[in-house]
Order: C-alpha cells, then sequence, then structure tokens
C-alpha cells in the first residue's frame, strides 16, 4: 500500500512538470490557491534552478530517481509555506545567487515572508496610511496595498477614531489585499491629474451686446 503511494506522489511530481511547463508558456502569471498546487510549486522551483544552474544541478540530481527524491523531501518539508510565497522566494533567490540553492537557503528566503512581495507589516501599514497627506492617490506609497486597504476602511475613519477603533477595520482590509498581492495580482494608485487651467478671454462689445440680446428675447423681457 506505501509503495502504492510513493508511487502515485512520484507519477503526480512528474506529471505537474509537464502541466507546470505549459502554464508557464501560455501565462506568466501562475495562481496557486489550493494544498495540491505546493507540488506545482515545487515543480516550478526545481524547473528555474535547472535553467538558472544547469551544470549545478545536473550534478546534484543526476538522474531522474534523485531528482524525484529531492522534489518529494522539499515538498514536505515546504508545506508551512504558501504556493505563491514558495515561487516569490525561489525567485529571489535564483535573482541574486551564484550557486545552486538549497534547501535551507529557500526555507531561510521563504521564511522573510511579505518582504518577499514588498509589502510592509501590518502596524508599519497602518501609520503610513494614517500619517500620508492629502490626495491620497498622490503620496509615495511604500506599497499600493497600503492605499486601497486605507480607502477601503475610510480616511476619515483613520483621521478621527482611535486606533483601538480604526486599526482592527484597516488591518481587515489590508490582510485581504496582501492575499491578493501574494497570489499575483498587481495593484495600481491612479494619481490625480489636476484640471488645466483654462483661460477665459473678455468678450467684444458687439458679441456682448449680441449675447444680451438673445438672452432678452428668450426671456421675452
Amino acid at each position: 500500500m506505501s509503495a502504492d503511494k510513493n508511487a502515485s506522489t512520484d507519477l503526480n511530481l512528474q506529471q505537474k512538470d509537464v502541466v507546470e511547463e505549459v502554464v508557464s508558456t501560455k501565462s506568466g502569471r501562475e495562481n496557486f490557491d489550493t494544498p495540491q498546487d505546493h507540488i506545482g510549486a515545487i515543480s516550478q522551483i526545481f524547473s528555474q534552478f535547472q535553467f538558472a544552474y544547469h551544470n549545478q544541478f545536473h550534478k546534484a540530481f543526476p538522474d531522474a530517481e534523485s531528482l524525484v527524491i529531492a522534489k518529494k523531501y522539499w515538498l514536505s518539508s515546504l508545506q508551512g509555506f504558501s504556493p505563491s510565497v514558495i515561487l516569490a522566494a525561489g525567485k529571489k533567490i535564483t535573482h541574486g545567487q551564484t550557486f545552486l540553492p538549497s534547501l535551507a537557503d529557500l526555507v531561510s528566503a521563504c521564511e522573510t515572508g511579505d518582504d518577499l512581495f514588498g509589502l510592509p507589516n501590518l502596524q508599519e501599514a497602518y501609520l503610513e496610511a494614517c500619517s500620508a497627506p492629502s490626495p491620497k492617490c498622490n503620496f509615495s506609497w511604500s506599497h499600493p496595498a497600503v492605499y486601497f486597504a486605507g480607502k477601503a476602511a475610510s480616511w476619515f475613519l483613520l483621521a478621527n477614531e482611535s486606533p483601538a477603533v480604526a486599526q482592527p477595520v484597516f488591518e481587515y482590509h489590508y490582510k485581504l489585499l496582501c492575499d491578493r498581492v501574494r497570489r499575483g495580482e498587481a495593484l495600481e494608485v491612479k494619481v490625480a491629474v489636476p484640471l488645466t487651467d483654462v483661460v477665459h478671454q473678455p468678450l467684444e462689445r458687439a458679441e456682448l451686446r449680441s449675447r444680451l440680446a438673445k438672452l432678452r428675447r428668450d426671456l421675452k423681457l
């Protein structure tokens, strides 16, 4: 029974490699929402490592069997992190590390959490939202999620209520927005564009008399 289960897991990992390759070709953004997608995240991480560290990768995993064993071990060790965090951590490592990352390297990168997405922590985000000057949309936000959380919570509430009242409301919206960012959604604050000043030229006397005459006729004066 155990052997059948292991064989099934191995097959799933191998099938996921193919599926993830197709998904990556069709779309530049992956959306991992369910627990089983941890398998997809691990498969994609290994594909990235294979491309970025080609010779080192094949030296570390010389055959299909060793690769499947490694994937299973990494999968079991990274279950505590969401798939999107795993993917973001893998991307961060491959962009800044010369040598093939170890499992410990990836775990360490995952533990930075929201830093991978440029998201400030809850307290920092709340203080930023409360202190930002108006117009809010023109402020240089640390992350758009802070702006949209403040807007959803109500700028009036943040400015006039105590933290005991306002902060839980803000944090509720901020957590929802952070989840959307971790799933790959891009948030953008639209900057308010001031209206162009219109310079009105004075009317010529003849035009002014003509308009006044028309106005009198319309009003039957």
